[in-house]
Formats: structure tokens, C-alpha cells, sequence
């Protein structure tokens, strides 16, 4: 069983999203239950494969036993492993989550172990067109997730996220298209032993690059091709929020960087400067876009989202920079973001089921109200700042040392100057949080009216997304709130394993970044 790891890890999980809907024939209630059972042994398998990983280096296997290039090869290296590892993580947190916050339907589960089969497969894939193919699946399941909750709004902005996502996967398809016209192959390392025969000043080969990294800027959300992002996380469930804030962005913009180094590679980067300073545009526009966009807003959700496109510009910036450092300090911070965004929006989703609060005005005095789950949430915002010893301060400082040593001074002032603004929004939040007089009584209500954007009231009554309907039925679940902790404490304590993934990365990615 021990060489089928990379396909059995695809394989399970779109076993385990079919079980659901058979047993709907018998209960509507059994979807978190085989979920659990699917990830753990998702985790375990991850693993498994990390020990394999870490012990013999980068494992290759050819689905179906085809021979390669012909056939489709799964890869797990370093930095895929990272990802698969995260995926299962998350999942399990999410699941934890939304034992309580719902939706509890059959339905909602399947289509969550759906997503995790595209992140998956997107993450262990060697084949440009594989990757196209999970895409699709990652991006369906997440439609119909964010459409999930009980409110208009969501239908809205799924359609929205459907149109704008179908138009990202569709430019990276015909990029596909100019890349195999180029080539004439599909598998990443082929690919990119002939993309070099071509020459990368090649007329295909310019616009395969710029059409695949184009579409996947979509799916990634970087400014100004970020619009569905924010409707997406604000309207979704709170788990639904939490989970597609963790991995769904995160996984894509993995799949940039292996574009960028399984398949075009550095010497691309290098042969054609223009490409890479593109990208650093993108990236840097994206970085200061995000962060002031994230400062005017007056909804936490909001804000939180408008911040994810500002982190993604910096991860994708590191990626660009394409130093062995950069590149360890990119991966480390699209871990320590996944898991700092999920638990911030997992503990906005407790802050609003106990006290209605959605706004930064309406949060005004709720650090008193709320003492875990906004202790958590300053932790995660603290992180996301870059205060030491979170993970956040790390994975900027890679990538700041990474720049310096490339000497790509933009990309040093725009990561100072969005450490700067970062602090600004997230301060904002505090000082509401713990020094302000509330604006929301006791039982839920608003006092004073509180601020708007957006035509939202700053706050409103408390939210049950997917709940039971029992009155007597606690708000918020102890698991819930073990969740936003846990969250917490990992933007810390994972500081510590980043020798380890470094030490991973540099095993296994040498031929790829230097």
C-alpha cells in the first residue's frame, strides 16, 4: 500500500464524498460522522507519506502504471507535502467546528470532502492539465459551499464567485492549449525540459505563461482580480468561511509557485525579466491594494478578506523572488496564513453567534464579552502582523532577507509598508475591542446605531448558520471555541518546525530553485 500513497489520498476522500449521499436514503445526519472517519484516515495517510517523504525524498508515482510522460504522474515533494499536511489539518479543524455551527446537512459534507479531493489533487499532481481538471472540482465544490448559507446573499455571491472562477480556470486552460502546442506534452517535468528546446522567448511559450499564471492570479485573488473574494467570505457559513479562507486560495497560489518552478522554472524567470517583474507588480499592487482596501472597511469579515489579498501578494512576491530562501519563507507564510485567517474568521463566527457583533463598531467593548475567543483573535491578528515568535514574523523575514539578497528594493519598502498597514486595520480592531464603551446591549441589540458599510448594519442579532432551530441550544460549543485556540496557539508553535520544512525544502527542491 506504501508506494499508492499519493493516489490513495485523492482516492478517499471522493469515496468518502459519495457515502453521504447514499446514507441520505436513511439519515440526513450522519455527513459529520463519515467526513471525521474520511479525513483521519486522509491525515494518516498524509502521514505516512511524510515519513516517506522525509526519509527517501521526492516520491513519483505514474497512475494506472502508464509509462511517463504519457501517463499522469503524481509528485509529492517538500513543498507539496507542506500542503497535504495542511489540507488534512484544516479539514479536521473544520470539521470540529462545524459539529455545532452547521450546516449539519449530508449534502454540505460531500461537498466539503469534494473540495478537499480538488485541494488535494491539485497539490500531489505532476500534469499541467490534471491540474485543470481538480481545479474545476476545487471550484465547484467551493460554489456550492459558499452558496450553503440560509441568506440571499450567498446565492449571490457564489454566482458571482462561479462567474469570475469559471473565467480564471478557462484562461488557464488555454493556456494549457499554447503550452501543449508548444510541447507537445502534458507532464510538468517533461514540459519543462522542452519549453527550454522551444526558447522561452518563444511567442507560445510567452503567452502559455501569461495565461495560466493569469488565470490562476484569479483563483489565487490577487488585486484587481480579487472581486469575488470578499462576498464569498462574508456571506458563506461560518465554517464554510473558515475552511475555504484556510485552503482554497492557499492551495492555488501553491499551484502558481509550481508553475512557476516545476514547469517554466527559474531559468525561465531569469531569461525573461519582464515576466518576473510582472509578476512582482501584481504582487506588490496586490500587497497595498489589499491592505488599504482592508482599512476602510467597517465589516471584520470584510476586512479579513480585503487582508487575504494583501498576505497572497506577498506569498506570490516571495515566489517571485525565487531565491532558495524567498521560496522557504513564501511557503512558510502560505502555511502560517492558512492557519491564521481560518481561525480569525472561525473566531468572528463565535464573536457574532454570542453577542450579533459584525462590524469594528460593533465590536466596540467585546473583548470583555467574549474573553476566549477574542484573546484568540488578538494572538491571530498579532501573527498576521508579523509580531515574534508567530509564524507570521517569520515567513515575512524570509522573504524580506530574500529580496534583499536578490536586491529587489521595491519588494523590501512594499513589505515594510504593508507590515505598516496591516498593524493600522488590525489595531483598529483592538483598541474597538478592548478600550471601547459597547455599542451592543447585553441580549444582542444594537445601542447606538454603530457604523455601516456597505449598506450592513454594524451589527445585528446573533447569527445560527446551519443550526438545529433548538432555543435551548448554547450558541456556541466548546469545540468551537477549541478550535480558535488551537489556531492560536499553532501561529506560534509552529515557529518551531520551520527548520524542519526548511530542512525538507532544501532536500527536495534544489533543482527546482537554484
Amino acid at each position: 500500500m506504501i508506494e499508492h500513497l499519493p493516489v490513495l489520498l485523492v482516492v478517499l476522500p471522493i469515496i468518502g464524498a459519495s457515502v453521504p449521499l447514499v446514507a441520505s436514503l436513511y439519515t440526513d445526519r450522519s455527513g459529520w460522522s463519515i467526513a471525521v472517519v474520511t479525513m483521519l484516515g486522509h491525515a494518516a495517510l498524509a502521514g505516512l507519506l511524510a515519513e516517506r517523504v522525509w526519509t527517501d525524498g521526492v516520491v513519483s508515482y505514474a497512475v494506472g502504471g502508464f509509462a511517463l510522460p504519457y501517463g499522469i504522474e503524481l509528485v509529492v515533494d517538500g513543498l507539496s507535502l507542506a500542503v497535504v499536511l495542511l489540507i488534512s489539518a484544516i479539514s479536521l479543524g473544520v470539521l470540529a467546528y462545524a459539529r455545532h455551527a452547521g450546516p449539519h446537512e449530508n449534502t454540505f459534507y460531500s461537498q466539503l470532502l469534494l473540495l478537499v479531493t480538488g485541494l488535494t489533487g491539485m497539490t500531489v499532481t505532476g500534469d499541467v492539465f490534471n491540474l485543470y481538471v481538480f481545479l474545476e472540482i476545487t471550484g465547484l465544490a467551493a460554489y456550492g459551499l459558499v452558496a450553503s448559507g440560509r441568506e440571499a446573499s450567498a446565492a449571490v455571491a457564489a454566482l458571482k464567485y462561479l462567474i469570475v472562477g469559471t473565467v480564471g480556470a478557462s484562461l488557464y486552460l488555454l493556456g494549457v492549449g499554447y503550452a501543449l502546442a508548444a510541447t507537445g506534452t502534458l507532464n510538468m517535468a517533461d514540459m519543462s525540459g522542452k519549453l527550454a528546446a522551444v526558447g522561452y522567448d518563444s511567442t507560445l511559450v510567452l503567452t502559455a505563461f501569461g495565461l495560466m499564471v493569469g488565470g490562476l492570479s484569479v483563483k489565487v485573488a490577487l488585486f484587481p482580480l480579487h472581486t469575488w473574494q470578499p462576498d464569498a467570505y462574508a456571506n458563506s457559513p461560518d465554517s464554510v468561511s473558515a475552511f475555504i479562507s484556510a485552503l482554497v486560495s492557499t492551495v492555488s497560489a501553491y499551484a502558481l509557485a509550481r508553475l512557476l518552478f516545476s514547469v517554466f522554472t527559474v531559468d525561465f524567470l531569469t531569461a525573461v525579466p519582464a515576466a518576473r517583474w510582472a509578476l512582482i507588480v501584481v504582487a506588490s499592487v496586490s500587497i497595498v491594494a489589499g491592505s488599504a482596501l482592508a482599512v476602510s472597511q467597517a465589516s471584520v469579515q470584510r476586512m479579513l478578506a480585503y487582508s487575504s489579498v494583501s498576505q497572497f501578494g506577498l506569498v506570490i512576491a516571495g515566489f517571485a523572488v525565487a531565491t532558495p530562501i524567498a521560496v522557504v519563507g513564501a511557503t512558510v507564510h502560505l502555511v502560517g496564513h492558512a492557519v491564521m485567517k481560518g481561525g480569525l474568521f472561525a473566531a468572528t463566527g463565535i464573536i457574532e453567534r454570542e453577542t450579533g457583533a459584525t462590524t469594528i463598531g460593533g465590536y466596540a467593548g467585546m473583548g470583555g464579552r467574549t474573553p476566549l475567543a477574542a484573546s484568540a483573535f488578538t494572538v491571530l491578528a498579532l501573527g498576521m502582523v508579523g509580531v515574534p515568535p508567530a509564524i507570521g514574523f517569520v515567513g515575512k523575514w524570509y522573504i524580506l532577507v530574500g529580496a534583499v539578497e536578490a536586491e529587489l528594493w521595491p519588494v523590501v519598502a512594499v513589505l515594510l509598508a504593508s507590515t505598516l498597514l496591516t498593524l493600522a486595520y488590525f489595531a483598529r480592531l483592538g483598541e474597538r475591542l478592548y478600550f471601547a464603551e459597547p455599542t451592543i446591549r447585553e441580549e444582542g441589540s444594537i445601542a447606538d446605531g454603530g457604523e455601516e458599510s456597505d449598506g450592513l448594519p454594524a451589527s445585528s442579532e446573533p447569527r445560527f448558520d446551519g443550526g438545529d432551530g433548538d432555543d435551548g441550544e448554547e450558541a456556541v460549543s466548546t469545540g468551537m471555541l477549541a478550535v480558535v485556540v488551537v489556531a492560536a496557539v499553532l501561529a506560534v508553535a509552529l515557529t518551531a518546525a520551520v527548520p524542519a520544512l526548511e530542512q525538507l525544502l532544501t532536500e527536495t527542491l534544489p533543482p527546482l530553485i537554484q
